[in-house]
Formats: C-alpha cells, sequence, structure tokens
C-alpha cells in the first residue's frame, strides 16, 4: 500500500468520525429535549459509534485487488470483515442497552418497595437484556469463525451431526442453561424482583441485581451475599414483599409474675399510637406463654408500613419498655425462684460456701417457724434467692 491509499484511509475515518460527531451535538443539544433516549444514547455510544465509523470509513477506502495485489487484499479484507462484525455488533448492543436505560429509568422514578408492578418490570427488562446481548454475542462469535474457511468446512460436517452436538452441549452446559432458566422463571413467575427484601440462608437483605447466573443480595451490614439463581428454584426462601410491603414487628418479653399487664398494656399502647413508625392498622399486648424457667413471656405487637419501619418501631418498643420497667416495677423483671424443702433442721454449714448471703438463713428460719406453728416437716412459702 503506498503513502496515497493511507492517506485516503485517514481522511475517510476522518470525516466518519466527525459525521459521529456532529450527530452526537446534534442528540445532545438540539433534540435532547425532543427525544428523551438521546442523552441515554450519546453516552452509551460514546465509544462503541466512533470505533465503529472509524472501521467502516476504513473499509470504504480500502484500495481495490488489482492496486495491491490478491493475498494483501484477501489478508486486509479479512481483518477489516472481522472488525466490522465486532464493531458493529458492540454499537448495537450498546444502542439496546440506551433504550433499556430509559426505559429502567423511568421504572426507578417510582421503584419504592409498595410499587411491585415498577419492581418486577425492572427485574424482567435487566434480565431480557442480558439474555439478548448473550445471544448477540454468541452470533457475532459465530460469524467471526465462519469467515475462516477451515472452520466453513468444520460447520459443514457439523451441520450433519447438529443433533449429537447438540446433545453433547445441552450436557456440557447443563449447570449454565439451569441458572438461565432458573432466571427467567424467577423474573416472569413474579417469585423474586430487584428490590425485594428477603431472607436467604439465615441472611436479611435486598436483592440488588438479578443475573443470568447469580442473584446478588445486599445485607444489612453492607456485604453482599451471592447466591447461584437455581438455587431460588429448589430451596425455599423468605421474600417479605412479593406480595405487598406490610409487616408486623413482634417483640417478646420474658417477665416475672408480678409483673401487671394491665399497666403494660397500656404504656404499650400509649407509646405504639403515638409513634411515627406505626402504620396505624393495630397492636396488641398479651400473654402468649409461660417459659419451662418460670417466666411469663409478654410479646407486644405492632404493624408497620414496610421493613424499615417495622425494625424502627421494635427497637422502640423494646428499649422505652425495658426503660419503663425498671424504672416503675422493678421486681417485674426476671427472676429465678428456689424453694427448699426439708424433712428436719437443715445444716446451715453445709451450705454456707454456696449461699454466703442472709437469704438461706432466712430461709430456715422461716422453715422452723412454720415447723413449730403447723406441726409440719415441711416449710414454709417459697423463698427467693
Amino acid at each position: 500500500m503506498t503513502v496515497a491509499h493511507w492517506i485516503a484511509i485517514g481522511i475517510a475515518v476522518a470525516v466518519s468520525m466527525t459525521l459521529v460527531f456532529v450527530v452526537h451535538w446534534l442528540l445532545n443539544h438540539k433534540l435532547g429535549k425532543l427525544w428523551p433516549m438521546a442523552r441515554y444514547v450519546v453516552s452509551r455510544s460514546a465509544v462503541t459509534a466512533y470505533t465503529a465509523a472509524a472501521v467502516v470509513g476504513a473499509n470504504l477506502a480500502l484500495p481495490s485487488v488489482q492496486e495491491v495485489g490478491r493475498s494483501t487484499f484477501g489478508t486486509i479484507s479479512h481483518a477489516m470483515d472481522i472488525l466490522m462484525i465486532c464493531t458493529l455488533t458492540a454499537l448495537g448492543i450498546s444502542l439496546a442497552y440506551a433504550a433499556t436505560d430509559m426505559v429502567l429509568q423511568r421504572l426507578s422514578l417510582n421503584n419504592a418497595d409498595a410499587d411491585r408492578r415498577a419492581r418486577r418490570l425492572q427485574t424482567q427488562v435487566r434480565l431480557l437484556r442480558r439474555v439478548i446481548t448473550s445471544v448477540i454475542v454468541v452470533l457475532a462469535i459465530a460469524a467471526v469463525l465462519f469467515t475462516f474457511d477451515a472452520v466453513k468446512a468444520l460447520g459443514a460436517g457439523l451441520l450433519a451431526s447438529a443433533g449429537v452436538i447438540g446433545i453433547v452441549a445441552g450436557v456440557a452446559a447443563q449447570s449454565t442453561l439451569g441458572n438461565l432458566f432458573a432466571g427467567l422463571q424467577l423474573a416472569f413467575s413474579d417469585a423474586l424482583r430487584i428490590g425485594d427484601v428477603v431472607v436467604v440462608e439465615g441472611e436479611w437483605g435486598r436483592v440488588e441485581e438479578l443475573s443470568l447466573v447469580n442473584v446478588t443480595i445486599k445485607i444489612w451490614d453492607e456485604r453482599r451475599l451471592v447466591v447461584p439463581v437455581a438455587n431460588f428454584t429448589t430451596t425455599s426462601f423468605e421474600n417479605w414483599t412479593k406480595s405487598g410491603t406490610n409487616i408486623t414487628a413482634k417483640v417478646q418479653f420474658p417477665l416475672d409474675w408480678q409483673v401487671p399487664i394491665a399497666e403494660l398494656r397500656e404504656e404499650a399502647g400509649t407509646l405504639i399510637t403515638s409513634s411515627r413508625h406505626w402504620d396505624g392498622r393495630s397492636w396488641s399486648c398479651q400473654v402468649v406463654d409461660v417459659s419451662d424457667t418460670g417466666e411469663v413471656m409478654v410479646r407486644v405487637v405492632a404493624t408497620a408500613a414496610d421493613t424499615g419501619d417495622q425494625w424502627n418501631i421494635a427497637c422502640e418498643i423494646r428499649e422505652h419498655l425495658i426503660s419503663w420497667l425498671v424504672t416503675h416495677y422493678p421486681n417485674s423483671l426476671p427472676r429465678r425462684r428456689t424453694e427448699f424443702v426439708t424433712g428436719g433442721e437443715p445444716d446451715e454449714s453445709l451450705y454456707a460456701a454456696e449461699f454466703p448471703t442472709s437469704a438461706f438463713r432466712r430461709a430456715t428460719a422461716a422453715s422452723g417457724a412454720t415447723r413449730e406453728t403447723n406441726g409440719s416437716a415441711r416449710s414454709g412459702d417459697p423463698e427467693e434467692v
């Protein structure tokens, strides 16, 4: 190739890239207000458009086969074909991403926990564009490979045994295909969406990304839990925002039998109804069980609009009622009781090391007084230790 050929190629590349610059300028300054997608096209194709323009310009200015010879022309033409396929594929993918970026931006404006439809569409759009991009890339790689004569001959032979090759490829890519179909199943069955609050493997977090292979969950402490997509179709998981964002906060207190239930219920109601985290639906304060160790289990529940308010009101109830009980009813705090039952006069020296306080002496004195009064070998009322 002569200097004139290189100059012609340089001029063609400069002209094509100038045209791209003009188009970008028009999209930014003239059509941006009329066409909302303009700024997404410019931002996404900032590199791919100029690269494709340079390759197209160079391809148009190539010298003819008579000027450079058949061998040189064949090598250059083959290289330009590969570059054309790669750059135009990249440009097409960037334009497709620009179109979906505009859709995702509109959906994200209403992407609160309550807007389940927006989050579902956002999940589906993200997953579909990954699928389409993967298909385009595979086709582009196939097109590049078929520009080689040896691969063309191989391809003709492969077509004759396409069924066998398909079976082998299916078995080899079973895990990848399983994740792919699992991701599509999750997205289009509305079982999982971007932004959903889930509990997976004991971790509470929010779905940050749903790809063809993995689901990325942003845990509350800023860690990321990466789980294979197929796990969500084969094992159970908690989805707190699948049908809505309303949720109930629950706080349970193990308390002594002397706890004043009526006063505690009144205090809990005053706190909950005045809290900005309560959604106004319902609340309750009830004795729900007696533990094996003798504590009365009091449960306070309050409804909340979403998981953030649920966490805040639960902490608010727990902090306030603990402080209130310590201040006003300290005898309501959980305690352990021990009752001594003896048939004769207990030997105080045997228990002096284990019970160094006067509690044991008071217990034994009460036991002796009871025997003297009632003539019974059993001690009196149990004494707290």
